[in-house]
């Protein structure tokens, strides 16, 4: 299995990197994973919904480029699943021949449209807000809890 995680924006607090590279390092157990950081298109401090709308698309572009396999993108309105439940998704989606499964994370503004279309399941960590940031640290320990799960291993209780 690889996992592909597409970031926009780059981690800038040394315990986030940290935490990041601890999941990655356990992950190797289970998948190959490849993390593609992308640059955030700089904004106005007060833009407006074209301005938004422009960098989104900005974005999309680059992020096109890396997208492959099950895409999952990262958004409010998506779905919200349990541990078990995102465990079971990525195997079923092994099962059903994708070897990749891409994770997208967009930058504060989201994501633009037709990448949210593109996905195979849209999902939603919470209907809490968290920094784009701590959200990369959760999707990667979810991502190797969800092996830990498939596995039957003693990490999820």
């Amino acid at each position: 299995m690889n996992i592909n995680l597409i970031v926009i924006g780059r981690l800038k607090e040394d315990y986030l990197r940290q935490a990041c590279s601890e999941y990655i390092k356990r992950l190797g157990r289970y998948c190959t994973f490849e993390l593609h950081e992308l640059d955030e298109c700089r904004l106005s401090d007060n833009p407006n919904e074209k301005e938004i709308q422009s960098a989104l698309q900005k974005e999309a572009v680059q992020i096109k480029k890396y997208i492959k396999g099950f895409i999952i993108p990262m958004c409010i309105e998506g779905k919200q699943l349990s541990s078990v439940e995102l465990s079971e998704k990525i195997s079923t989606a092994g099962l059903n021949g994708f070897s990749t499964i891409t994770f997208i994370i967009g930058s504060s503004y989201g994501l633009a449209p037709e990448i949210k279309q593109m996905g195979h399941l849209k999902l939603s960590m919470s209907e809490m807000t968290f920094p784009h940031q701590l959200a990369r640290v959760m999707i990667l320990e979810q991502i190797y809890r969800c092996f830990q799960i498939a596995e039957g291993g003693k990490y999820h209780k």
